[in-house]
C-alpha cells in the first residue's frame, strides 16, 4: 500500500494498533516517551525483586491471540497464561475473608460463610451481567462511536439492560449482606470508575470473567509486552524509545508533522494516539482549540490517582493470594472522599499483587515480591505528595504487619513507589489520573473521546481514554475499533 502510520505511546492500546496496523500493509512506526516500550505495562527490578508496574489481571485471553494470529502464529508458543485459584481474595476490616473462586461452586460455598439467601441472588447478577456482556462487549465493544446517530439507535438497549444505573446499585438489587455488595460491585475501580457512580455497563466484568475466567502470565506483563516488542520487529514495525512528542502541526485539517524533542515527523498518512486523550488537545493540540463533544473539558470527571507501592519481603506469605483486596471499614465514604472530595484519608482500601504466588521467579529464592495499589485523589486534589508519600508508605506497610503479613517491617525490603506525580510525569496522565476520564455513564460510547477526531481526518485513538475504555480488554478493544474504521475507510472487508 505504500502507506505509513505513527503510533504515539506504547501501552498495550499502542502496540496492538501497531501490529494491526502493520497487517492491513502500513509502514508502522510507534513512539515512545519512556526507554522501554509497554507504558504502564512496564517492569522495575532492583536486588533480584522482579515488579510489573501497572496491568495484572488478565482477562480475555483471547485479545491476545488474535495479535499473534494476525502473522500466523500461537500466543502459546510464545505465552503461557496460567488460571488463578482464587481469582481474588477479599480481606474486610475485621479479618473475615471472602474468596472469589473459578467455579460457580466454590464461589457459593464462600457465599453461604456470609448469607445462604445471596447463592440465589449471585445467580440473577450473573444473568443480569450475561445480558450486558452480549450487548456492552459481544456488540458495542469493537464498534465506533464516532456518529451519535449511532449511540441513538442503542440506548433502547442500553435502558433495557438498566444501564442508567450504577454497579453498586445493579449489585444491590440482586445481593443483601453488606460484605457481599462490597465484594462484587469492586470491578470499577481496576478501569478507574467508583462503583457508586459508574455505569452498570461495567457489571459486564462479572460475565467476562466467568467466560474466560482470569489469568497470570509466567514472567508477567512485562513478559507480554516483552514477546509482543520481538513479534513487533519481527513485521518490521519500527521503534522509537526516548522519544517525547511535542506538538502536532495541523494543516487543511490533518496532522502534517510531528514535532518531537528529537526531530520533526513528516510523510505519513495517520496517526494513533495511544496518549491520553485530554493531553493531546490541551498539550499537542493546544493552539487549534479544539472542542470535545458534549461535555467541556472543565466538566470531565476524572478517574482516581494511584499511589503504588513496590517492595520485597526477606520470608514468604504463603497465606497471601496472588490477588488481595484488602478492604477498610469505610466503603461509599472513602471513594466518596478521592473522587468528589480529593482528600487524602486516614484509612485506605488496597490492591495486593503478590505474583511469586504463582511465579517464583519475581523474587530471590524464600522471598516474595509485592506490588500494593492504593487509590488516592488524582492531582486535583491539594495534596503534597513530595510529603505524604512516605507517610502513607509507613501506614500501609504497618496496616499490612498488623493484619495479613505479620513482621512485615521487620521483612520489608527494597521499598519504592509512584505517585499522581509520576503517572503525570511520566505517562502524561492528565492531572495524574491512574485511568484516564471516569467510566461515568456520560462519558461512556459516544460520550467518552471518539476513536477518531471529526475534524483532523487523519487523526485516531487506541486508548482508555477512549471507546470502550480502560483495563487491558478494553484498550485492546479500543485497537479494534481504530482498525475497524481505518478497514472501513480503505473499503477492506
Amino acid at each position: 500500500m505504500n502507506k505509513k502510520a505513527v503510533v504515539i505511546g506504547s501501552g498495550f492500546g499502542g502496540i496492538a494498533i501497531s501490529l494491526r496496523l502493520r497487517k492491513l500493509g502500513y509502514e508502522t512506526t510507534i513512539i515512545e516517551k519512556l526507554n522501554e516500550i509497554g507504558g504502564r505495562a512496564r517492569v522495575f527490578e532492583i536486588n533480584g525483586y522482579k515488579h510489573d508496574a501497572g496491568p495484572t489481571v488478565i482477562t480475555a485471553p483471547f485479545l491476545f491471540d488474535e495479535l499473534f494470529e494476525l502473522f500466523n502464529k500461537k500466543r502459546q508458543d510464545y505465552l503461557k497464561f496460567v488460571p488463578l485459584e482464587p481469582w481474588y481474595r477479599y480481606y474486610f476490616h475485621d479479618g473475615r475473608t471472602f474468596d472469589y473462586c473459578s467455579t460457580i461452586d466454590k464461589t457459593n460455598q464462600q457465599i453461604s460463610k456470609y448469607d445462604k439467601s445471596d447463592i440465589d441472588g449471585y445467580k440473577k447478577l450473573l444473568n443480569q451481567s450475561k445480558k450486558i456482556f452480549d450487548v456492552g462487549f459481544t456488540k458495542l465493544s469493537d464498534k465506533p462511536f464516532i456518529s451519535f446517530f449511532k449511540m441513538i439507535k442503542v440506548i433502547p438497549n442500553l435502558i433495557f439492560l438498566q444501564s442508567y444505573l450504577t454497579v453498586s446499585q445493579l449489585v444491590n438489587k440482586y445481593l443483601k449482606n453488606p460484605y457481599l455488595r462490597k465484594a462484587f460491585s469492586i470491578h470499577p475501580l481496576l478501569v478507574g470508575g467508583d462503583p457508586h457512580t459508574t455505569t452498570s455497563i461495567y457489571a459486564l466484568i462479572h460475565y467476562l470473567e466467568r467466560k474466560w475466567g482470569v489469568f497470570f502470565c509466567m514472567g508477567g506483563t512485562g513478559k507480554i509486552v516483552s514477546e509482543l516488542k520481538k513479534l513487533m520487529i519481527n513485521c518490521n514495525i519500527e521503534i522509537k524509545t526516548n522519544t517525547e512528542v511535542k506538538e502536532f502541526i495541523v494543516e487543511n485539517n490533518k496532522i502534517s508533522k510531528i514535532i518531537t524533542d528529537k526531530e520533526e515527523i513528516t510523510n505519513f498518512d495517520l496517526v494513533v494516539c495511544n496518549a491520553d486523550p485530554p493531553v493531546v488537545y490541551s498539550k499537542l493540540l493546544k493552539k487549534y482549540n479544539l472542542k470535545r463533544p458534549f461535555k467541556k473539558e472543565k466538566n470531565l470527571l476524572y478517574s482516581m490517582g494511584l499511589f503504588v507501592l513496590f517492595f520485597g519481603t526477606k520470608k514468604k506469605y504463603n497465606d497471601v493470594a496472588h490477588h488481595t483486596i484488602w478492604m477498610t471499614e469505610r466503603f461509599k465514604s472513602l471513594l466518596h472522599d478521592i473522587f468528589r472530595k480529593k482528600i487524602l484519608s486516614k484509612d485506605f482500601s488496597l490492591y495486593i499483587h503478590r505474583p511469586t504466588a504463582t511465579d517464583k521467579s519475581f523474587a530471590p529464592e524464600g522471598c516474595d515480591s509485592f506490588y500494593v495499589l492504593c487509590p488516592v485523589p488524582n492531582l486535583q486534589g491539594n495534596i503534597n505528595w513530595d510529603k505524604e508519600s512516605e507517610i502513607l508508605k509507613d501506614r500501609i506497610i504497618s496496616e499490612l504487619s498488623n493484619t495479613i503479613m505479620p513482621d512485615l517491617e521487620k521483612t520489608v525490603t527494597d521499598v519504592f513507589w509512584m505517585n499522581p506525580n509520576d503517572f503525570n510525569k511520566d505517562y502524561n496522565s492528565m492531572h495524574g489520573s491512574g485511568f484516564s476520564i471516569a467510566p461515568i455513564f456520560t462519558q461512556s460510547a459516544w460520550f467518552r473521546y471518539h476513536n477518531k477526531d471529526k475534524k483532523i481526518k487523519n487523526l485516531y485513538f487506541s486508548t482508555a481514554g477512549a471507546h470502550p475504555g480502560a483495563g487491558i480488554p478494553g484498550v485492546l478493544s479500543s485497537a479494534k475499533v481504530v482498525e475497524n474504521i481505518i478497514k472501513k475507510e480503505l473499503n477492506i472487508k
